[in-house]
């Protein structure tokens, strides 16, 4: 056996020469030696390949991945050989000093090696590597933990009593700190009890972190057609020194860890300790269904037709194709118009509707073509809150909730009329920042000061507001008049920061047809009514929206400059004496993102005019519903002011847009001079 593990140390000084190990180890030597300060415990971090190591001695790859502890042991006896022998640390004394973290940077690909807490058996005595993938649900202040301590003899005349580096205590995986730190020691030479000399205390950065495995989603979306029954539960990551606060709320990691399980009194807590974290950025796929191909061949010769079928045939499994085109569309374009990314384009909706049934089921149908789509559940919070953490520590624990969840997703969040004064404020604060504070107060949670995070809030928030709920019943829903939309529903300030406020406008086909598919599909949830239901499936408009979404666009000059010269025009005409412009500032940022939406949904990379002016038509259709008419007067219905039914009708879309067109450009001539001028104006 000493063979064997002498064997064992040489390869490893062999690996730390050619991987370049040794010399990093030589450099953390010299911060050491140069503070010219004694530590109870050196701590050394060395990044292992265990690919490379299996190909130099199979014996060492193997302890490595299965036993990383006595692993451990042995680079520690070589890096302390290497320190005596090059004197790279003249306060060193004793082997027990060093401790080593060994990381690898990846693990075989093979099932024995993930950990799933879905699947039995759950085996955390093992103490060996895993890894494992998961969702940050919620996350610990960091605080502090003990590395490493040193222990002397309480009996004066005792040789270890005093300067002595033999006692020396190192945080081990699982270990919790009344395990590192004790009070039962006894000296081996004398018997007499241990003491800790605080004075050579070794502390580092501690965090928890709560992870949960991402299909846990799937239970948060209104609807699915996924019908497997699986089991999922919260599982405790620790992230410590260098790791600590190196993950972010709501984002999805895959770890590299040692499982073990951690006592809090009578309850046992299976946890993780984290070795290494890699950030998930899930690539969509790279196609297309070829249906979707051979539509986009037929309407090559349009800009606008490809879109317009989309919409026109998009979740026939909820309604029958061809009604709610306009808001079905604008629900496409909020779907690809998702991202993970800071300083994103995002676009929110407000669907103003006394048709809550069908609109629901709508909205809870479009957020399963997600990964990240989100329904409210109403009980819980939609934003970050704070709470005691349950493992015992009395710090602050900060939960996801909703909105952080649906990061680069669509969190839907209901009937907004059903939200109290509080909660519609920090809605529209949210809107407006795309971030929310979280305050967390420093005496409760046993902090010296109070603390404020900030957390990014990355989705697109979609809701609906019933008109027959306004206690005024100022709206009667078979005579809804444009622009005169009730004050009472929303307050103005949060109606303003909503990207796109849609009407539900009416079924193009006739009542029966709708209250028919309704009925339908009561008695037959799985019935496909239509032929289109067949030809474009659930999961290919899952493919596709995550194709599209993935698309970098850039804006063209032409569409630039008449998304400007509509928005500079438009501040003139919407203006009033009091309150100045009634066009916001965002309504730029969401002309652009209407835009590139457009254009992603179209699948191309260029924002085009064709792109530009439906975003101008939508969002002058969603201005004259809050605020009335303008000299821009446009349809009720501009983007679908016809039935879908043939070629025909395509065509005749197509020249009332071009007409659209040309009616936008006389009114930027007459409203906004000047615009390739002076673009500043504003």
């Amino acid at each position: 056996m000493h063979h064997e593990i002498q064997k064992m140390r040489e390869i490893a000084l062999v690996y730390l020469d050619r991987s370049g190990g040794l010399q990093k180890f030589v450099h953390d030597c010299k911060k050491y030696n140069d503070s010219k300060q004694s530590y109870a415990v050196y701590r050394f971090i060395i990044s292992i390949n265990p690919s490379d190591i299996a190909e130099l001695d199979a014996t060492l790859g193997n302890c490595i991945l299965h036993n990383p502890i006595q692993a451990a042991q042995i680079f520690q006896s070589v890096c302390f050989i290497a320190i005596k022998t090059l004197s790279l640390i003249e306060q060193l004394q004793t082997e027990a000093q060093i401790s080593i973290l060994l990381k690898p940077t990846h693990l075989p690909p093979l099932p024995s090696y993930v950990l799933s807490l879905s699947a039995f058996p759950f085996n955390y005595t093992s103490q060996r590597f895993y890894t494992s993938e998961g969702i940050a649900i919620a996350m610990g202040t960091v605080t502090k933990y003990t590395q490493g301590a040193r222990f002397l003899c309480t009996e004066e005349t005792c040789p270890f009593s005093e300067g002595s580096f033999r006692y020396i205590r190192v945080h081990l995986p699982g270990a919790t700190e009344s395990a590192t730190v004790r009070n039962d020691f006894v000296c081996s030479l004398c018997s007499s009890p241990l003491q800790e000399d605080m004075k050579f205390r070794v502390l580092g950065d501690k965090q928890i972190v709560e992870m949960i495995d991402a299909k846990a989603l799937n239970a948060l979306k209104g609807y699915s057609n996924d019908k497997s029954h699986f089991r999922i539960q919260t599982f405790t990551v620790f992230l410590r020194d260098e790791l600590a606060n190196k993950m972010k709320i709501g984002n999805h990691y895959k770890i590299i860890g040692i499982p073990a399980c951690v006592q809090n009194g009578l309850q046992a807590t299976a946890c993780i300790e984290v070795n290494s974290v890699q950030l998930c950025n899930p690539n969509g796929p790279s196609f297309v269904s070829d249906n979707f191909k051979y539509l986009l061949s037929l309407t090559s010769s349009s800009c606008w037709r490809f879109t317009a079928i989309l919409a026109n045939i998009f979740a026939s499994q909820v309604v029958p194709p061809g009604t709610y085109n306009t808001l079905k569309l604008a629900i496409l374009l909020s779907l690809v118009q998702t991202c993970e990314k800071e300083n994103a384009d995002y676009l929110d909706l407000l669907i103003v509707t006394s048709d809550t049934l069908v609109i629901d089921r709508l909205l809870n149908y479009s957020i399963c073509l997600l990964p990240r789509g989100i329904r409210h559940p109403p009980s819980s919070e939609i934003f970050p809150s704070v709470s005691k953490d349950k493992h015992g520590t009395g710090s602050a624990s900060i939960h996801a909730c909703s909105a952080v969840l649906a990061k680069g997703g669509i969190c839907y969040i209901g009937d907004l009329s059903s939200y109290k004064k509080d909660k519609l404020e920090l809605l529209q604060s949210v809107l407006e920042s795309r971030t929310t504070t979280v305050f967390i107060p420093g005496k409760k949670y046993g902090e010296e000061a109070d603390q404020q995070v900030t957390i990014s809030v990355q989705t697109n928030f979609w809701s609906f507001v019933d008109v027959d709920s306004s206690s005024k019943k100022h709206i009667q829903k078979d005579n809804f008049l444009i622009g005169q939309m009730d004050a009472s529903l929303i307050p103005p300030n949060l109606l303003d920061v909503f990207g796109l406020l849609i009407y539900r406008e009416f079924p193009s086909c006739q009542p029966s047809s709708l209250a028919h598919h309704i009925l339908k599909k009561a008695i037959n949830p799985e019935a496909m009514l239509y032929k289109v239901s067949q030809q474009f499936r659930m999961q290919d408009y899952e493919e596709f929206i995550l194709f599209a979404k993935n698309l970098h666009v850039e804006l063209s000059s032409e569409a630039e400059n008449l998304i400007q010269g509509y928005y500079l025009a438009s501040r003139r005409v919407r203006r009033d004496s009091i309150h100045g412009s009634t066009l916001s500032a965002s309504a730029l940022k969401i002309l652009i993102s209407l835009s590139k939406a457009h254009t992603k949904l179209s699948l191309r990379k260029k924002v085009l005019e064709e792109d530009a002016l439906i975003a101008i038509l939508l969002l002058e259709s969603s201005l004259t519903l809050k605020h009335g008419k303008s000299a821009l007067y446009i349809a009720p219905n501009p983007v679908f002011p016809f039935d879908l039914s043939d070629e025909n009708s395509l065509q005749q879309r197509d020249s009332y847009l071009m007409q659209c067109h040309h009616q936008l450009l006389k009114f930027i001539g007459a409203y906004g001079p000047g615009i390739h001028t002076n673009t500043n104006e504003e």
